[in-house]
């Protein structure tokens, strides 16, 4: 049989990959492995799959997902540009320009001082990220290293504003984007081993198999004749998710749609979990609770908000039951999600309903739309998005009347919650604290919470020792670290951000000569990962080891120019070589990077002191003190020059 022959028959199976327009005698057997599933099986990219299912790519390419994540072009963005497509934040002082020019987007950030411009940074934008039905996000690459631009443009309410978490917390151009977050808004990149946020390839949006599992068994099986005859039989070299037991389908959506802490099982990565999947054995989410989280929750809450609600705990359903991932919400008729209502509450809507009927019909007799009412959300500004909890209480009218009535509810903190199984060992909610700790809420509630737990665990003391050391660290117990570890070698550890943690005790220590030797560790675990070779470079210098310093500052700004950290430090290590003048070059870089880098300003006033440049001296510091009017050596510096 031709291929050509394979194809066009494979193309009258389409409906093998439909959700919910079939009634399979049976879900797949708990104990049934997905020939998929095996780690060796690849993945072989969504125009493959077109080539069978092009009806169902066709409108799948327009859905949230396959619309999630694709290059800057004028074409993806949804975004208004001109003279009102401006942002200043307060607190950093600090204005945003986005515009296109020559079809390539770009962000100006600059200060004002006045009528003068005294700061600006210019900055490509490579991608964008979000369907456009409530944000565009932007990320810049440099060389590779993904970070996030600080502004986003949220179309609800057609305006922009500083991204999500950077309204005054400006980290501007430095909020590197991890495997968590890249996995879930966009498919699978291919990450540079030993890195945080490097990537060689990036795909443009969320593709086939992220909810169907790698498609390799399933080519090669149909191209061999393997037909399976879907209507009445399991496929198993391809995941159907409508298939899948409840519990599996679920873990599939909260994947991405059950927004939370996430702490990764030991030796997995989020490259790890395939549908199908138990999502526990790859990653636990928890949720922290409050007293008024029923009316208080994050933007990709849909999962958890499902799971809570009445309709879930009484019934079989599930996200699919209302959603076919394969057709956009905004071309979904609503009497879809109102007819998932009449599966179960069949009985005359009169017996169910507590508006009057006239009122009702008013209002189109819109089930969903009044028990599912929108809401925004508290991570995300300027969003409205549908609430997944489902119940009798929670309606339109209900949150109309709490808008307006303006209360504010007990926000007590009542504990973390693992969502991903049904009890958490004591040592994984010690992690999950310390994820909170570390993400979100830095409070020494939380990390007496995570001390708890650990004294609970009778986990293996090789197993606890991170755990620990993380703890310390998240307490600044650096001495408390140093005792922990004192019998521990760098070569026994065998993750970079422990070895980080105990080399960053000792250098808080002044013990540079220990502390070197794990920060190498580190190195060694995490070569790409930035943070650390700035740090071993930092070390470096402080031994005056300075020839193997610059090679690691240098091979840092060459992997990414734009870090004002390893320039300031490579400043340095040009000053004691006796290169002042190339050392003022790397400040001046470091400072038009970070007007408000206060180390950089300080080691360019110690230049320009040699070189009695008084009042290049007096403007660098008066800086340093608008933006740390403590700064003890700032001040003694400016009494003596004033003192003369």
């Amino acid at each position: 049989m031709t291929k050509r022959l394979i194809y066009a028959l494979l193309g009258t199976l389409a409906l093998a990959l439909v959700f919910c327009t079939r009634d399979l005698p049976e879900k797949a057997a708990p104990g049934s492995t997905y020939k998929n599933l095996k780690p060796d099986v690849k993945y072989v990219g969504m125009q493959t799959c077109k080539s069978c299912h092009a009806d169902v790519h066709s409108t799948f390419i327009h859905t949230g997902m396959g619309r999630s994540f694709d290059r800057a072009t004028l074409e993806k963005t949804d975004a208004a540009f001109g003279e009102h497509a401006a942002v200043y934040d307060e607190v950093s002082n600090l204005h945003y320009k986005p515009f296109f020019r020559d079809s390539q987007m770009y962000v100006l950030e600059y200060r004002l001082e006045g009528l003068d411009t005294v700061h600006q940074r210019l900055e490509k934008i490579d991608y964008i990220v979000g369907s456009g039905q409530h944000t565009n996000s932007h990320i810049v690459d440099f060389n590779g290293y993904l970070y996030q631009a600080p502004v986003t443009y949220y179309t609800q309410e057609g305006k922009w504003d500083m991204a999500p978490g950077f309204r005054g917390d400006n980290i501007r151009f430095s909020r590197l984007l991890s495997a968590e977050c890249i996995t879930c808004h966009n498919h699978l990149p291919e990450q540079v081993p030993g890195s945080m946020n490097k990537y060689e390839k990036m795909p443009t949006g969320i593709a086939c198999e992220r909810c169907h599992g790698p498609g390799e068994v399933h080519v090669k099986e149909k191209l061999a004749g393997e037909i399976i005859d879907t209507a009445q039989f399991i496929d198993y070299s391809i995941v159907n998710p409508s298939d899948l037991p409840r519990d599996l389908q679920m873990d599939l959506c909260q994947r991405c749609h059950l927004q939370g802490i996430a702490v990764l099982q030991e030796g997995k990565s989020f490259y790890d979990f395939k549908p199908g999947m138990p999502l526990s054995e790859v990653v636990n989410v928890f949720l922290p609770r409050y007293a008024n989280s029923n009316e208080k929750f994050i933007m990709a809450s849909q999962a958890d908000r499902l799971r809570l609600s009445p309709c879930y705990l009484e019934s079989e359903m599930t996200c699919i039951t209302c959603h076919n991932p394969h057709k956009s919400i905004e071309v979904t008729n609503r009497g879809q999600y109102n007819n998932a209502c009449k599966n179960c509450h069949d009985d005359p809507e009169e017996s169910h309903c507590a508006l009057p009927l006239a009122e009702r019909l008013s209002a189109g007799n819109d089930c969903s739309g009044c028990h599912m009412p929108k809401s925004g959300s508290i991570d995300i500004p300027h969003v409205n998005i549908t609430d997944h909890f489902i119940s009798r209480g929670n309606t339109r009218l209900s949150k109309t009347v709490e808008r307006e009535e303006t209360v504010e509810g007990n926000s007590a903190f009542l504990g973390l919650e693992i969502l991903t199984k049904t009890t958490g060992t004591p040592l994984e909610m010690a992690k999950g604290y310390l994820a909170m700790y570390d993400k979100y809420v830095q409070s020494p509630m939380v990390l007496d919470s995570t001390l708890v737990y650990l004294q609970r665990s009778g986990a293996a003391a090789a197993k606890k020792f991170p755990v620990e050391v993380h703890y310390l660290f998240a307490k600044e117990d650096y001495a408390g670290i140093l005792k922990r570890s004192s019998n521990t070698a760098a070569s026994d550890i065998q993750d970079g951000w422990t070895a980080y943690r105990i080399g960053e005790a000792y250098y808080q220590a002044g013990d540079y000569g220990k502390a070197v030797a794990f920060y190498r560790r580190a190195d060694e675990w995490l070569p790409y990962h930035l943070d650390f070779k700035e740090k071993l470079g930092a070390v470096l210098v402080q031994l005056r080891q300075l020839p193997e310093a610059e090679e690691k500052l240098e091979w840092v700004l060459r992997q990414n120019p734009k870090r004002p950290r390893a320039l300031s430090n490579l400043g340095f290590v040009k000053v004691l070589q006796g290169h002042a003048k190339t050392a003022e070059q790397y400040y001046d870089r470091a400072i038009a990077l970070n007007p408000d880098y206060v180390q950089a300003l300080l080691n360019k006033a110690a230049l320009r002191l040699l070189n009695k440049d008084y009042d290049a001296v007096q403007q660098l510091l008066n800086k340093v003190l608008k933006l740390d009017p403590e700064h003890p050596q700032a001040i003694v510096i400016l009494q003596q020059l004033n003192a003369q």
